[in-house]
């Protein structure tokens, strides 16, 4: 035998050798998960593959739908890439129609969520704002009449179908419009009082909110209790009411909620400060259904690029990208910003890449509606297909690092899961997905006991 073709045999035995303990040493740690008593009534999915060949090196119910929770970020995040490009971004116009003497501030949304951000500096709301007073202002188009909004293509539902009752109130759960501000988040300020049972007083929000108001049903509670609140919003409506408790002895408790409907909130946030300027008298801002008609445009909002925003959205796993990037593809295909369309479009990308379309049953872009059904091995896809692609680098670095890994976490109720990569001691890198539903007991310590099972990747 000729010393170089045994030394290439010798390499392979002792690669399948180590895929082999891989293999072996993973079943005995999902068997031991499995028969932990949090998993008395839930499911399991575990798909492991190595990252350069393909190769599934473990699998376990790998085809079964499961609730991803916030691991389907991954699956938005790399079609976002696929579709829209690493350098594509958000374009929100600002253009002056003169009608004789008055003249109309008109604006085109462009779906962005990061107008208004305070993630980066360029984006905040001073920097924004004053950008587009002070073009107005250069323009030379003296006193305006009024503002307005041109929604077209725009599905008036914020909010994807499946979400509950109890997230829409609160942060995270905020809708994606056509034209979305400071990430469609305030904050309550809450004093609490010096005794359990006390009631909770609002102290304000930031920032002011306009044509909006919250009574609180909050209870004073045990020091060391935390934040137990919810706020509970009808979607568009101009009240909403916040329950639960925090601790005792708070003076200024931030609880962040919900912009009810944060294109009034960014109209009526521009228009105070024309009014400062004498450019714009008491009138509100109108919505139209139509495209910008032909004006002069005077000022163009652009935001960071896809790559930035994505590297925000799975660090902060921040529904609301999601949810905005997901309308955005639809409408780059030709289609309404909605939801439905926008599901259409990923599940007809991924199916041309040879994932089977049951096995990606999406609700939102987000995975906080309970309602995803997604599988391990079409997540495991996804990512085999991502680190192909020029701008694997990017979605690599957009994964938090949990137990030493990069991946991107999910969490909604019952389920856990973690979905990313991991270069083990040997050299060889995996791509992975596990996800479990219907768990009982603290989130904690499930989690533990699923890095238990993924250490075997080190």
């Amino acid at each position: 035998m000729k010393p170089f073709f045994a030394l290439s045999l010798c390499l392979l035995c002792v690669i399948t050798s180590g895929a082999q303990n891989v293999s072996a040493a993973l079943q005995k740690a999902v068997q031991k998960l499995e028969s932990d008593p949090q998993m008395q009534q839930a499911m399991l999915s575990v798909y492991v593959a190595d990252a350069a060949t393909g190769k599934a090196v473990f699998t376990h119910n790998s085809s079964v739908g499961m609730a991803p929770a916030s691991t389907q970020k991954l699956i938005t995040g790399a079609t976002a890439y696929a579709l829209l490009g690493r350098d594509f971004r958000y374009r929100t116009q600002f253009a002056l129609i003169k009608n004789g003497a008055a003249n109309t501030l008109a604006i085109q949304p462009s779906g962005d969520p990061t107008l208004g951000s305070w993630r980066w500096k360029s984006t905040s709301e001073a920097a924004v704002v004053q950008r587009i007073a002070t073009a107005v202002r250069n323009s030379g188009a003296g006193q305006l009449a009024n503002i307005m909004v041109y929604h077209k293509g725009w599905n008036e539902e914020a909010i994807p179908g499946g979400w509950t009752w109890e997230d829409m109130g609160n942060y995270y759960g905020a809708g994606a419009y056509g034209l979305n501000w400071r990430e469609n988040q305030y904050d309550v300020l809450l004093r609490s009082g010096n005794a359990v049972g006390d009631a909770v007083q609002l102290a304000g929000t930031v920032p002011k909110l306009y044509d909006f108001s919250l009574q609180s049903q909050v209870r004073s509670a045990a020091k060391g209790t935390g934040d137990r609140t919810l706020i509970y919003l009808p979607v568009m409506s101009r009240e909403g009411v916040i329950r639960g408790t925090i601790p005792v002895g708070e003076r200024q408790f931030k609880v962040s909620g919900a912009m009810p409907n944060p294109m009034h909130q960014f109209t009526e946030t521009l228009s105070d400060a024309l009014r400062n300027t004498a450019q714009l008298p008491a009138e509100p801002a109108l919505v139209l259904e139509e495209g910008l008609p032909e004006g002069t445009v005077v000022h163009e909002e652009v935001s960071p690029s896809l790559d930035s925003i994505i590297y925000w959205f799975n660090q902060k796993s921040i529904n609301l990208y999601g949810e905005a990037l997901l309308k955005t593809m639809a409408l780059q295909k030709g289609k309404r910003a909605s939801t439905e369309d926008a599901v259409t479009v990923v599940k007809d990308f991924w199916k041309a890449q040879g994932i089977p379309q049951t096995e990606l049953n999406i609700a939102d872009g987000s995975g906080l509606s309970p309602a995803n059904r997604v599988t391990t091995r079409a997540q495991v896809a996804v990512l085999l297909y991502a680190k192909k692609q020029a701008w694997y680098p990017g979605l690599f670095a957009s994964l938090p690092v949990y137990n030493g890994m990069k991946m991107k976490s999910g969490t909604i109720g019952g389920v856990k899961g973690f979905a990313g990569y991991h270069t083990a001691k040997s050299g060889t890198t995996y791509a992975f997905s596990i996800l479990i539903n219907n768990y009982n007991g603290a989130a904690s310590g499930i989690v533990q006991k699923m890095y238990a099972v993924l250490n075997e990747l080190k």
